[in-house]
């Protein structure tokens, strides 16, 4: 019988973590180390915000030069509110909300998920450990998935913790061991204590807002017989406002989402006090040959690694950095074993 844990208690009202089946005792490392993780959210936590500030800036930078130039916002006799701003941003919003209040609901039914069958020893353990770090990050047990598909693999998603839900493919289950399978669901708690969908669905917003608004401006330029009115160094700063906004809103958007991902690492590593643990399934799930069948590029975003695999993923580099909405997963081993040194 297919049961899914329908009541979600808060972390008070949760069994504790000794009363659970497996016996699970997170490593407890250095004082050193445990300045490092908090260290590492702390510049994390900066750069995404220094990055979501800047793709602010270009939004209104973009929009406001478009609506200068071709309603004459601010000039004599011009529009007096930005327009074409207002309209992108409200269509951007309207857009962005519809994914961040059922998107959740969506991906886990675009990905075959299926509830947890806690008579199933595997399906019990994974429960227990979601539960022992819902305990650690002071949070809601969200509701748990399993996708039916070999490729080792993790999400989460939700608006917020109360509505949060976890799944793991049964290829990871099948291929990491209990640390592993506790580092990787404290990456995931980690995202959903960061209230890392409602930062996205910002970017997301941010992005197609940019694009909607370049797209417009193009065609503005195509169509219109005045558009060389007003001033040349404006016209010439909006169109490349324009030729550059489809490349750089999307990677400001990767940018943003590859700092989340640093930023869960290092939060697990502060729920688990383990992070080789973490490390050893992210080799796993590198190493693993094929990709997860059922997802898109459209959903990748949402997993602890790329599901969908480019080029790019497995290469150092900023240029190979810069194309990618995961960070390398040798970059990320690297920084979680030197988490771990004590000496």
């Amino acid at each position: 019988m297919s049961v899914e844990p329908a009541l979600r208690p808060t972390a008070a009202a949760l069994p504790r973590s000794g009363a659970l089946t497996e016996a699970s005792t997170p490593r407890v490392t250095s004082p050193r180390a445990a300045v490092d993780f908090y260290a590492r959210q702390t510049v994390n936590r900066r750069r995404t915000e220094l990055i979501v500030a800047g793709f602010v800036l270009f939004f209104l930078a973009l929009g406001l030069g478009v609506d200068a130039f071709w309603a004459g916002f601010l000039a004599p006799g011009g529009e007096p509110f930005p327009v074409a701003t207002g309209i992108a941003l409200a269509v951007a919003l309207a857009m962005s909300l519809g994914g961040y209040f059922r998107g959740a609901q969506m991906v886990m039914a675009s990905l075959h998920a299926r509830p947890l069958q806690l008579v199933d020893p595997e399906h019990q353990q994974l429960y227990n450990i979601v539960t022992e770090m819902a305990l650690a990050a002071g949070l809601p047990l969200p509701r748990i998935y399993v996708i039916p598909d070999l490729a080792p693999n993790a999400l989460s998603a939700g608006r917020d913790p109360q509505h949060a839900i976890l799944a793991v493919t049964q290829g990871l289950l099948n291929l990491c061991d209990r640390e592993e399978t506790q580092g990787v669901i404290a990456h995931e708690m980690a995202h959903i204590g960061n209230r890392d969908t409602l930062t996205m669905t910002v970017v997301g917003m941010l992005f197609g807002g940019a694009v909607m608004l370049a797209d417009w401006a193009r065609r503005a330029l195509y169509f219109s017989n005045d558009r060389r009115r007003g001033n040349p160094l404006l016209f010439v700063l909006v169109v490349v406002l324009i030729a550059v906004t489809p490349l750089l809103a999307r990677l400001l958007a990767m940018a943003v989402s590859r700092q989340r991902e640093y930023l869960a690492d290092a939060t697990a590593a502060q729920f688990t006090r383990n992070p080789l643990g973490l490390s050893r399934a992210l080799e796993k799930i590198g190493a693993a040959p094929s990709p997860l069948q059922a997802a898109t590029r459209g959903t990748a975003h949402f997993f602890i690694s790329n599901p969908c695999p480019h080029p790019a993923d497995s290469r150092d580099g900023k240029l190979a950095d810069l194309l990618s909405t995961h960070p390398p997963l040798t970059q990320r081993i690297a920084i979680l074993r030197a988490m771990a040194h004590t000496a």
